[in-house]
């Protein structure tokens, strides 16, 4: 048997990779590895293994790694005890592939750990740009360390090629989130208000708001610009709160105190999971922050996206996103509520929506020939 060892370290991710675990799980001709890790194993972060669990599916491994704190320096270390977990975790289940998704900085320490291990890596989401953040560089990287590559949009189908890998292990496939949409049960909208315990307003935002981690120090300045600008709105307010990077938790003490002075008007959560995330996105008016969920999902459901600041610069975009800096969010909250705006996202078309995302990768890591993948050679552009 093939042994797959699926790696995932967010509540996100893991709601982008689920209907293909649960596809190796259920061909046996495979074997499921699970190993969980970082945000996955930790309070203050919602202990959303236990989510994996629920779903059916047995943790292999835990790879303890987040230190509890967003400094640099925290995010280095968590990065270096990242890499002595995986190392254990690998030695122990010596899997024939690793599957991982992203640019996070653990999926960084999985690869390169794979690497020592001369274990093939299958890479999801590789190619794309995100200027604002250093996880540009983190899936760059991640993509030199990999062997097979699975993209979102043929544009970064060729920006993998470019970075020098062989067209042949190279396949766009359009966004793993988008596929998964069309296979789930969303909920209504009773169902949801009350698995949030919330009310939705006549008008509602999602909220999404990251560091943008290669500035110095705007977190606060910049969240302060978002919450004063939908403040002024007469909008129920939905926060999900960001990832374990630098100065994460600066925007999470500004959530909690906000939705402390306005509990009829906001309500925020760790997670709310993937199905209730994209239930959200149904009965919400707009998607608001700097999330590559308002650039990848939220032109699906036909509902605007004001993004804000750099974080996501250099993604291709639907024209249902207004891109504006932080100082301009009002701005782009009255563009994305006028009803010609609104018609137009109504009409957008995703360029990251393809037919079948799910069953095509899983196909590819079914039955791609692993003899010999290890040894790449640099494929030059004509």
């Amino acid at each position: 048997m093939r042994k797959i060892c699926v790696v995932t370290g967010t509540r996100a991710e893991y709601g982008l990779l689920s209907r293909l675990m649960k596809n190796i799980q259920e061909d046996p001709t495979l074997e499921l590895q699970i190993v969980a890790t970082n945000m996955h194993l930790s309070p203050e972060f919602g202990l959303t293994f236990r989510e994996i669990e629920s779903d059916g599916f047995v943790i292999n491994k835990k790879v303890e790694m987040l230190l509890s704190a967003d400094t640099s320096t925290s995010v280095v270390k968590s990065l270096g005890l990242g890499v002595i977990g995986f190392a254990d975790a690998y030695d122990d289940l010596k899997p024939d592939l690793i599957v991982v998704l992203g640019d996070r900085y653990e999926m960084l320490g999985a690869v390169a750990s794979a690497l020592f291990f001369q274990i093939p890596v299958a890479h999801i989401s590789g190619g794309d740009v995100t200027e604002g953040a250093y996880d540009d560089a983190i899936r760059h990287s991640i993509t030199k360390m990999s062997h097979l590559h699975f993209t979102s949009t043929e544009t970064y189908r060729k920006r993998v090629i470019q970075l020098g890998e062989d067209p042949s292990t190279v396949f766009n496939v359009g966004g793993i989130g988008l596929d998964n949409i069309r296979h789930l049960s969303l909920l209504d909208r009773k169902a949801f208000e009350e698995s949030i315990h919330f009310q939705l307003g006549e008008k509602n935002f999602l909220i999404t708001y990251h560091p943008v981690t290669l500035e110095h120090q705007t977190a606060k300045v910049q969240f302060e610009a978002l919450l004063q600008a939908v403040d002024e709105t007469d909008a129920h307010l939905i926060f999900t709160k960001p990832n374990s990077d630098s100065d994460g938790r600066i925007i999470i003490s500004m959530i909690d105190e906000y939705v402390s002075a306005h509990p009829e008007k906001a309500v925020a959560f760790t997670s709310l999971g993937y199905l209730r995330y994209l239930s959200a996105l149904q009965y919400v008016d707009v998607v608001v922050g700097n999330s590559s969920s308002g650039i990848v999902e939220a032109p699906s459901f036909g509902i605007p996206t004001v993004n804000i600041g750099d974080r996501q610069k250099g993604r291709l975009r639907a024209n249902s996103v207004i891109d504006c800096a932080p100082e301009d969010i009002r701005m782009a909250l009255q563009t994305a509520d006028s009803p010609t705006f609104r018609k137009q996202a109504a009409q957008t078309e995703n360029p990251y929506e393809q037919p079948d995302t799910v069953h095509r990768i899983f196909e590819i890591i079914r039955t791609y020939p692993l003899e010999g993948v290890i040894k790449k050679h640099f494929y030059d552009l004509p």
